[in-house]
């Protein structure tokens, strides 16, 4: 009997696949809670290669989202607890607040509608005045009032990542590297992945670009299909990169599901400007065809042709609008929109390409701009981890875990009640 049941026994209790910010910090949370074995699965040769090693390194604060959406629960606190981390082991944070501006008489409405947001969120914002505004920012845009958002932060999040897998070793985590999932055996909760297979007690699948992919294979998040855009970022060169302390971002198009070009100086003084936000034809799509595949890149243009075709969130305008923006004429109008004093000669060019892990709607053909949580048999499946993802990752796990406890107690209760009282 023993050894029967040592050998049915799961390989790992937790298998997280992804070891990008949120598959890290969701298998930290695990360990730190003590609730078993953990086992995390990274098809690349090291953590936060993808979307999360070159994203902006930009802590929100949380005034973009509505305070119904999973976005406006997490990201407040998660970025607090991401500063606190950050702190605590000398990685540094710059605080150096955003400031939002009108970029046309139709965004200047939105000012107010997110101070209003921001209220609702308990985020601390501020609507102030142009001559304000320059004294924070001075060469930023004064169409009309902006708004100033002081606990928006910048991160590295190399030094990050590497941390939280030191963290997880230290912790008995289990991080394997190298190892692409293949294939997964729902009903014996086996994953096969091109080194071994693993039998698992539950799995959460963070696989970021690919977490679609992971969920069709297990039958879930069926009505959902991952449909990647392309963010290519440009820098300010010297001395022009001088003039900013911290990042200027447009106040939203209402007609536009993406906020555009914004201004970042980064955690070492760095100012980028981007990103675009092109549909991409590859998960993997950093460079010219790298990452294409012909048969997934003829599906995703099939999506692209009939979303456009419905035209939902003003689709057809933004693919236009962020087109040209390839152009760097089309690029620096966006940026002066923002700082009228940077010209063409002030913009260099960086090799910071970002991928965003856009979830599509296929029963509305719309983009979907919240997380999404599907949970299946034995499983949790994290979907849309776009941002801010990155900052909310630390609360964003402890919500995870918790529901992964509240589901695996409900179970053993209801197995409790099937069995019945003893005779």
């Amino acid at each position: 009997m023993t050894a029967k049941k040592l050998s049915s026994s799961p390989a790992t209790d937790f298998l997280v696949v992804g070891g990008g910010i949120v598959g890290l910090t969701i298998a930290r949370e695990i360990a730190l809670r003590r609730l078993g074995r953990v086992t995390v699965l990274e098809k690349e040769g090291g953590v936060g290669y993808h979307s999360s090693g070159r994203n902006s390194g930009v802590l929100h604060a949380g005034i973009y989202y509505g305070s119904d959406t999973l976005k406006a629960r997490v990201c407040s606190q998660g970025s607090r607890m991401m500063q606190a981390y950050a702190e605590e082991r000398n990685i540094p944070v710059r605080r150096s607040g955003k400031v939002i501006v009108a970029t046309s008489p139709a965004t200047v409405p939105q000012i107010d509608a997110l101070l209003q947001r921001a209220r609702a969120n308990g985020i601390r914002a501020e609507r102030i005045s142009p001559e304000e505004l320059l004294r924070i920012e001075p060469y930023a845009a004064t169409r009309s009032y902006a708004l100033h958002s002081p606990d928006t932060a910048v991160i590295d999040s190399r030094p990050v990542l590497r941390e939280l897998e030191e963290e997880l070793k230290r912790l008995g985590v289990t991080v394997r590297l190298d190892s692409q999932v293949v294939s997964v055996a729902v009903n014996r909760q086996v994953v096969s992945t091109n080194q071994k297979e693993l039998s698992y007690g539950f799995l959460i699948n963070a696989a970021g670009l690919h977490a679609d992919r992971i969920a069709h294979q297990m039958g879930s998040g069926l009505r959902y299909d991952i449909l990647p855009f392309k963010g290519l970022y440009r820098r300010l060169l010297e001395p022009a990169s001088r003039r900013f302390r911290g990042s200027i971002y447009p106040a939203p198009d209402p007609s536009l599901p993406f906020l555009g070009v914004h201004i970042t100086t980064g955690v070492y003084g760095e100012v980028l400007v981007g990103p675009t936000a092109i549909p991409a034809f590859g998960r993997e799509n950093y460079r010219w065809v790298e990452g294409v595949r012909a048969t997934e890149a003829i599906r995703m243009l099939r999506t692209l042709a009939v979303m456009l075709g419905h035209n939902r969130q003003g689709l057809r305008r933004l693919v236009l609008e962020e087109a040209r923006r390839y152009r760097k004429g089309a690029f620096v109008r966006a940026v002066r929109k923002l700082a009228p004093s940077v010209s063409a000669s002030d913009i260099g060019p960086i090799t910071k390409v970002g991928l965003r892990a856009q979830l599509v709607d296929r029963h509305s053909m719309s983009l979907v701009m919240d997380f999404v949580l599907e949970e299946g048999p034995a499983s949790l499946h994290v979907l849309n981890a776009i941002s801010p993802a990155f900052t909310s990752s630390f609360a964003l796990a402890q919500m995870i875990v918790d529901r992964i406890q509240k589901k695996r107690l409900t179970r053993s209760n209801d197995r409790a009640s099937s069995t019945g009282p003893p005779p």
